[in-house]
């Protein structure tokens, strides 16, 4: 027995133990969100987005014409060399102590490398009680402004739906953006079909894999011109075809400033009948000293029968003397250093909190009318282009391996649309078959490893001791 203890039970403890490599051990039940009405939901709790836009960069290089058009400077954090902040143990557990200091709930993440592991950064964002925003697009594959037809198309969908299987399995991504203001202008309008299209793509390819219903919607640009027609655009036409919530950047709130000085007054009275949740994926005016005072009027009763909350931008000191005004630390090798912003925003934090209850929300509402053509909103139609059939296999096999931030990108392989969707074509029609397959991580048994084994051997052993005992 004692030639047992000594020599074969640490053997057993080694193969019983969790690999630090490549598994990471459950963690206890996360309330996932989701959309009743025109607000979000963790169980019967009303859920404020609480958060800060996060993507840090390590240098600024020069971006072609057409990405500097859609502001991919501004969106991946100033930076054309990404860094996917999530997939880095080191740096995501370095930044989430500082968002536990800011008590938010919710990062954005811009652009993730979906060939890489998230579940260290994952995990250890939801024992903070955070959750992701994620946006599905890199600068390789995305809709192109100037060539949307041409940029939509199989291995475009290919790697979105690969971001979507890497992140569905996790309880704490709170919603995908199909797009990022790629909308940025009234010639960019022309686009919208487009945009529309992937979001319904998204949201028929999580139905028919069996993953829960995550949120899929879109993060417009801060354009007075035509942002309530995109709104209604992007909320109109058949169930299946319109997005989950909307979200719009917004910088007009430059202190000081008020609820009417602002605009933020008339923005609430224009969606008070929006029957989707909308909500701030950017905002923080850099024109003069951040004192966030519109969080007090964000998170009031003002604003949350219509509003659920908001992201600000952003976490890192990014970019030139214009974009480095908006970060709240600036980091050095792995040292995240508080800028004066941060306390001024922890402290307004602290001192909010949303409305008792529900908020005011509206419990049922209906779809949005299609706005018509006009100078401002180029786009007359809700037809929307059918899905290229190279990408229909994947509701049924998945979309296998991400290209990550290494591919060779989607936009020049050509457009593969051919013609209109019918209207209710992207309605999910046969989940119970992808289950059959393989419909997901998150669907998987548990990975049992090789604990059957080892409780075998211990049984063997322990009979063969017992036996030379007697």
């Amino acid at each position: 027995m004692h030639w047992f203890l000594t020599n074969i039970l640490p053997i057993l403890a080694t193969l019983t133990a969790p690999s630090l490599a490549g598994t990471v051990a459950p963690r206890a039940s996360f309330q996932p969100v989701t959309v009743k009405g025109n607000a979000f939901f963790a169980g019967n709790d009303r859920f404020y987005v609480r958060g800060v836009d996060y993507q840090p960069g390590t240098s600024i290089c020069p971006l072609l014409p057409w990405m500097q058009n859609a502001n991919y400077g501004l969106l991946l954090g100033g930076s054309s060399n990404l860094v996917d902040p999530i997939a880095d143990p080191v740096v995501c557990k370095r930044d989430i102590e500082k968002f536990k200091k800011l008590k938010i709930n919710t990062i954005r993440v811009y652009s993730v490398d979906n060939s890489k592991n998230h579940d260290e950064c994952m995990n250890a964002l939801k024992d903070a009680g955070i959750y992701l925003a994620l946006d599905v697009n890199t600068p390789k594959y995305s809709i192109r402004q100037d060539k949307p037809a041409q940029s939509y198309n199989g291995p475009y969908l290919q790697n979105v739906f690969a971001t979507v299987d890497a992140f569905a399995k996790y309880d704490n991504t709170l919603l995908f953006f199909s797009g990022n203001e790629v909308i940025n202008n009234v010639d960019t309008t022309v686009t919208a079909r487009w945009v529309k299209a992937v979001g319904r793509d998204i949201k028929q390819y999580i139905g028919t894999r069996g993953y829960r219903k995550i949120p899929v919607g879109y993060s417009a640009a801060d354009i007075d011109e035509n942002r309530l027609e995109t709104a209604h655009y992007m909320n109109c036409g058949t169930d299946d075809s319109r997005v989950d919530f909307f979200a719009f950047n917004d910088y007009s709130w430059c202190n000081p400033s008020s609820f009417t000085t602002s605009t933020w007054a008339d923005k609430v009275k224009a969606f008070s009948d929006y029957s989707i949740p909308i909500f701030l994926s950017e905002y923080g005016c850099v024109k003069t000293a951040r004192t966030w005072d519109e969080i007090t009027t964000l998170y009031s009763s003002q604003m949350t029968p219509v509003y659920s909350g908001g992201l600000v931008y952003e976490y890192t000191k990014e970019g030139d003397a214009t974009q480095n005004k908006y970060g709240l630390v600036e980091i050095s090798g792995n040292t995240a250093t508080e800028r004066p912003d941060f306390a001024t925003l922890q402290k307004a934090f602290t001192n909010v909190s949303p409305p008792s209850g529900d908020g005011g929300y509206k419990s049922s509402g209906s779809a949005s009318q299609c706005p018509p053509k006009s100078k401002t909103f180029l786009e007359g139609s809700n037809d929307l282009p059918a899905m290229p059939e190279s990408a229909k296999k994947y509701f049924k096999s998945g979309a296998g391996t991400g290209a990550g931030f290494e591919g060779t990108g989607s936009q020049e392989v050509g457009a593969e649309s051919t013609g209109t969707a019918t209207a209710g074509s992207g309605a999910v029609t046969n989940a119970s078959a992808a289950k059959k397959g393989d419909a997901g991580a998150s669907l998987r048994a548990p990975d049992m490893g090789m604990a059957p084994l080892v409780c075998g051997m211990v049984m063997v052993l322990f009979s063969l001791v017992g036996a030379s005992l007697l």
